[in-house]
């Protein structure tokens, strides 16, 4: 747990370097950006395609198209909140290259080889068809295990993401199978700061800025458990 703290203080201040701090603008832009389309397009759906009224005994037609588009406004939170988790692990292969390069300059950290967007976008892809089944997957259990559905949402979450981020800071460094086996020998550390993401993805408007806190911080644990390893 010590690690995932120290990396993760570590990464708060990072985000106030001039480099980094560009890269979290940019990401709260785009973050920002793909919220309001998909408010548009669920507005602009509910205006053509939505019902204009509808009838209710002794009362008569109830005109309700008005109402059921602008308030799909309220939708725009939510989806702030169930979206933040795969859309932190898309936007990882934009951001975790150009973070981990900075972080490492200014700590004085080995430099690592650039993996290229491609690669990185394609391990994001699959993480976040991931996170969005077992997202799915606890909304459809939370009426069976009540209580338990918020533990089981954060841990798997974490332990996604965890994997995503660690992976591809590792992978600058190491082979696939060699970044493999060293984030399979620290698990609880990578797993712990997983889901020190994962909760504070589900904090409004913060959540805009985790997946460039998430790759800072994921460049320090790599470079901590690394130098214990040696």
């Amino acid at each position: 747990m010590i690690p995932a703290l120290r990396a993760l203080a570590l990464g708060v201040a990072d985000l106030f370097r001039p480099r980094v701090f560009a890269v979290l603008a940019m990401g709260v832009a785009l973050t920002l950006g793909l919220f309001i389309l998909l408010q548009a397009l669920a507005f602009w759906a509910l205006r053509a395609w939505g019902p204009e009224s509808i009838a209710l005994p002794w009362i008569g037609s109830l005109p309700i198209g008005e109402a059921l588009s602008w308030g799909s406004l309220a939708l725009f939170p939510l989806m702030s909140l169930f979206l933040a988790a795969p859309v932190a692990a898309g936007f990882a292969g934009l951001f975790s290259e150009q973070v981990s390069e900075t972080v490492e300059a200014a700590h004085g950290y080995p430099r690592g080889t650039s993996l290229g967007l491609l690669d990185g976008l394609a391990e994001s892809l699959l993480v976040i068809g991931a996170v969005v089944v077992v997202s799915i997957a606890v909304l459809i259990l939370t009426p069976f295990i009540g209580p338990l559905a918020p533990i089981l949402f954060y841990a798997a979450n974490g332990w996604l993401l965890g994997r995503e981020f660690f992976q591809m800071v590792a992978r600058r460094h190491l082979p696939a199978e060699d970044a493999d086996r060293l984030r399979q020998r620290r698990p609880g550390a990578v797993v712990t700061l997983g889901i020190g993401v994962a909760l504070l993805l589900t904090v409004p408007l913060l959540n805009i800025l985790v997946p460039v806190l998430a790759a800072a911080a994921y460049t320090h644990l790599f470079h901590i458990v690394s130098a214990r390893r040696g």
